[in-house]
């Protein structure tokens, strides 16, 4: 069995479909969380993956925020994000039924543990293996005899933005490859200027690092 793992979309269609494309032969998508948010398809990208035939959808951080009509985030710019985000979202109903975690063989999936960003350094001891998200990292490590696997970000590659980040998992071995795709950002950047994202919204996806 071939399980696609998904996370931090981000309202990102243009990598999200190109992720899918990158997905031939899998059995079942699992996604960790975020769909929404940031990106000016979270919409867009909800319908995408409700169309998914076996896909099991987590709920984030930001579909949290999106259910309960505010941002809570301390920070600054996920917050102006949500103001022009949600003003347009109308898929409540389908985030509504995102699940907090599900169980894929021995491994706990959820959005993140303890609410933390976790990366492959991080000191935390855990008692037993996870598949994650919310860090935005691509990674696979080793925990005090446990696994935690984070496939990386979809739509919001931290350190290069234009790369899409994704994994394959099989459960019986284990084994999880890795996947990255380059795509053109601009395309993102310009619907986000169509949709009047601010300067400083903006400027987070212009100015960051690029493959």
């Amino acid at each position: 069995m071939k399980v696609a793992l998904l996370s931090d979309i981000h309202g990102n269609l243009p990598a999200l479909e190109l992720a899918i494309r990158n997905l031939k032969g899998v059995d079942a998508y699992l996604v960790l969380g975020d769909v929404v948010n940031y990106g000016p398809w979270s919409n867009e990208c909800v319908e995408l993956l409700d169309d998914l035939t076996n896909c099991v959808k987590l709920k984030g951080n930001h579909e949290g925020y999106f259910l309960q009509g505010e941002c809570s985030s301390q920070n600054h710019l996920s917050n102006l994000f949500f103001d022009i985000c949600f003003q347009t979202f109308n898929k409540s109903e389908l985030i509504q039924e995102y699940i907090d975690s599900y169980y894929l063989d021995k491994f706990k999936c959820v959005h993140t543990i303890d609410d933390n960003y976790v990366f492959e350094d991080s000191d935390i001891e855990i008692d037993r293996s996870y598949i994650i998200g919310h860090s935005h990292k691509q990674y696979k490590v080793e925990k005090n005899n446990y696994l935690i696997i984070n496939p990386g970000s979809v739509g919001q590659n931290r350190q290069y933005i234009n790369e899409i980040n994704f994994a394959v998992f099989e459960p019986n071995n284990c084994n999880v490859e890795f996947k990255s795709i380059i795509y053109n950002v601009d395309i993102v950047i310009s619907e986000m200027k169509k949709q009047n994202y601010s300067k400083e919204c903006l400027d987070y996806y212009q100015l960051k690092d690029r493959r």
